[in-house]
């Protein structure tokens, strides 16, 4: 299968860094919480920011994850996001932390089923 993928410039290495750990898995990039996010099928994997990485590990795998050192559960605006966690650039210093990493995230994303967008629906003009 081709990679879908949408690079954007973005100056950030874990992005590249990220690109080459997926391979030759179908991939897609979006502009998302203040850096890139890495989604398969519609479905949110792994995101980078300038203060480390955001995991998406399923409500199951958080306790475990949140566990592990530099990583710590993720919030947004004051609230706890259950199912990802934020790992500090410290977390993934070396490929093998980082492949670690994307296995955890990959491990519950892709038990997920496709999100499929929604047709735009045209607007009607009065």
């Amino acid at each position: 299968m081709a990679k879908s993928v949408i690079k954007t410039s973005t100056g950030d290495p874990m992005v590249e860094r990220l690109r080459a750990a997926l391979g030759q898995r179908a991939f897609t990039e979006q502009k998302m919480f203040g850096g890139t996010c890495f989604m398969i099928n519609g479905n949110m994997l792994i995101g980078t920011s300038k203060r480390g990485l955001l995991v998406r590990v399923g409500k199951e795998g958080h306790a475990a994850a949140a566990a592990q050192p530099h990583a710590r559960p993720m919030e947004m605006g004051g609230r706890a996001m259950e199912g990802y966690v934020h790992v500090a650039p410290e977390g993934t210093a070396s490929e093998a932390d980082l492949a670690g990493w994307l296995d955890r995230a990959l491990a519950f994303v892709e038990t997920l089923p496709p999100k499929v967008k929604p047709a735009k629906v045209a607007k009607k003009r009065a």
